[in-house]
């Protein structure tokens, strides 16, 4: 499942990069401390994915630690990318596939 993962999460970069939801500096540590749900009150979802969900699921990859296995991103980003209307569909299906690969959803 791991290299699944892998694959997910390169896809999931290469979309963000593509539709211009990559950022080129990361959120103050103000930001990234958080407690908050995706830190949905300091952040952009998109910058919640680039500089703390695909990192700490990479770390946890490269350490051979367990990965989470109740994810429910989906509707937040359903929410989130809601503006951006068809253009989202594909990071939408992106983030459906790593919920359900991490969920153990067919």
């Amino acid at each position: 499942m791991n290299s699944q993962i892998e694959l997910l999460l390169a896809e999931l970069e290469i979309e963000l990069k593509l539709i211009n939801l990559w950022s080129a500096s990361p959120p103050d540590a103000t930001a990234m401390n958080s407690t908050t749900p995706f830190c949905c009150d300091t952040m952009p979802l998109e910058n919640w994915l680039q500089y703390i969900f695909i990192p700490r699921m990479q770390a946890l990859i490269a350490a051979q630690a367990a990965l989470p296995n109740k994810v429910s991103v989906h509707p937040m980003a359903e929410e989130a990318f809601k503006s951006q209307g068809a253009t989202a569909q594909p990071l939408l299906s992106i983030i459906k596939r790593i919920d359900n690969s991490l969920s153990g959803v067919a």
